[in-house]
């Protein structure tokens, strides 16, 4: 297991670019990635000299995988991944209980991953590094925000180096995916209201344990001082410790951690050989009142923090990145008009809040001990997630059946006549333009259209799907594509875009 060297990679020679993005976590190498293949320059800064190396948020939902798919990554993720395991409630030294946290779904119509993966936070997030520098982006370690103003035209900012050294740059827009402690929402003066959801103080940490199976994700549940959980972590020789505290405040180091394992589980404290990484924390519930001021928006935990049960924080700020990605090519590539960005906080900000919700009703019933409570599936892989009431959702047709796909909806994945998968067409910055049994009207070279006499599932129609696999308008008349595509870019149907 190897992470990425912490040298800091220089600032580039000049001082402009079309987006400043500040962190490099999964939500910042997301949106990165993103924009590096619509050929929009973005300039990424962490503030760590390197990659954060804990692997906090192990889970992996079924709808990220499919963004990671058209992101370029899906190979190296699900090789690095796994299956979770079985759970095994512990009482003392006497296993009680093998029961499945999360649903074992064999499959899933129109899903190609249609169960979450576990890979550990630091690999996704190398794994989103090396794409990056595939696609020629790259990150500038050991570098902090230390101020910025905006004006009509861009985005001033004064970046500061380890080492002190100062440069301004001028960006078009400026993204904060820097963290639930956002240096970028706290500058802007963005409240960020929520709850505690429980007062309890937690520890999570990444430890090599002797003698323990890595069959089962184990759980003590009843141990004295609160519940201990150890998960193997797939794809390393590591466990995920979890443990809260009745009473006490969390300590980090080895002998401490050692302590804890010893009075809770039946381990010998002495198997604990490495603490390669621990952290603590109070789980917490809030959402960013606003997502973007001006040329300046926020994403990711920068814009929503909630509870891990559940696995929804990296899943949520990869998908807001994704949402973004697309809208910030179209208006810096495509002569989209700036608020088509407003957009972005009037779909996903909805998003959140029903994440956050979720998130803290699976905490909360985690601490009733009820397997079936607690139990992951389809209110987690956020495959249900869809943006009807967007101001981008037109839907033109009227007398659908119930089940039929509408505007808004995720496009789900099913075979061609030509026996390929319509994802394999999705795949891409492009919108993708299906005309079932309707004549295809003219349009420009970044839509990429194709005539079917027939489509199962679609009826006849045409169906405008936009690059992040949303349904965006469903019609039986040319004519309405013309507007929708005005909307989103500035140009019509026949004009370049």
């Amino acid at each position: 297991m190897t992470l990425p060297s912490t040298q800091p990679e220089a600032l580039p020679p000049d001082a402009l670019a079309d987006v400043l993005v500040v962190g490099a976590g999964a939500t910042g190498l997301a949106l990165a990635c993103d924009l590096a293949r619509r050929d929009v320059r973005a300039l990424v800064i962490e503030q760590q000299d390197g990659l954060f190396p804990g692997s906090r948020g192990k889970g992996v939902q079924p709808r990220t995988q499919e963004v990671f798919d058209d992101l370029g990554v899906i190979d190296a993720i699900r090789a690095a991944g796994g299956r979770y395991p079985k759970m095994l409630t512990w009482r003392g030294d006497q296993p009680v209980r093998e029961w499945d946290l999360i649903a074992q779904d064999a499959t899933e119509p129109g899903t190609p991953y249609p169960a979450p993966l576990m890979i550990p936070q630091w690999r996704t997030q190398e794994i989103l590094h090396e794409r990056l520098l595939q696609l020629g982006g790259s990150v500038a370690f050991g570098t902090r925000l230390a101020e910025f103003t905006q004006d009509a035209e861009a985005v001033t900012a004064v970046l500061e180096s380890a080492d002190g050294d100062r440069r301004t740059v001028r960006a078009r827009y400026l993204v904060g995916a820097d963290g639930g402690r956002s240096t970028v929402r706290r500058a802007l003066g963005i409240a960020m209201d929520g709850e505690t959801v429980d007062p309890r103080p937690a520890l999570v940490a990444d430890v090599r344990i002797d003698g323990l199976g890595r069959g089962n994700w184990h759980a003590w549940p009843e141990a004295p001082e609160g519940a201990l959980l150890l998960c193997p972590l797939a794809g390393t020789d590591l466990f995920q410790l979890f443990a809260q505290y009745a009473t006490g405040e969390p300590a980090l180091s080895l002998d401490e951690v050692r302590r804890l394992i010893g009075e809770r589980t039946p381990l010998d404290p002495e198997a604990v050989r490495e603490v390669r990484w621990a952290s603590d924390f109070r789980p917490r519930a809030a959402l960013a009142d606003r997502y973007r001021a001006g040329r300046v928006l926020l994403a990711g935990d920068a814009a929503h923090v909630h509870s891990p049960a559940g696995g929804q924080g990296l899943n949520t700020g990869v998908q807001d990145a994704y949402n973004l990605g697309w809208k910030l090519g179209q208006v810096l590539r495509h002569g989209a008009p700036d608020s088509l960005l407003d957009s972005y906080e009037s779909e996903r900000r909805p998003v959140a809040a029903d994440v956050l919700g979720l998130s803290t009703r699976l905490h909360r019933a985690g601490r009733s001990g009820d397997p079936v409570s607690v139990q992951r599936g389809k209110q987690t892989s956020q495959l249900g997630v869809g943006y009807p009431d967007s101001p981008l959702t037109a839907e033109r047709r009227t007398g659908l059946p119930e089940d039929a796909l509408r505007a808004g909806g995720r496009v789900p994945d099913f075979e061609l006549p030509d026996s390929t998968r319509l994802f394999d067409l999705l795949r891409g910055p492009h919108f993708t333009l299906l005309a079932v049994a309707t004549p295809a009207p003219a349009t420009h070279p970044d839509i990429l259209t194709r005539e079917f006499a027939a489509l199962d599932p679609l009826s006849p129609g045409l169906y405008l799907i936009r690059p992040d696999g949303y349904l965006g308008l469903a019609t039986r008349d040319a004519a309405d594509l013309a507007d929708y595509l005005a909307l989103v870019s500035g140009q019509h149907a026949g004009r370049a875009m």
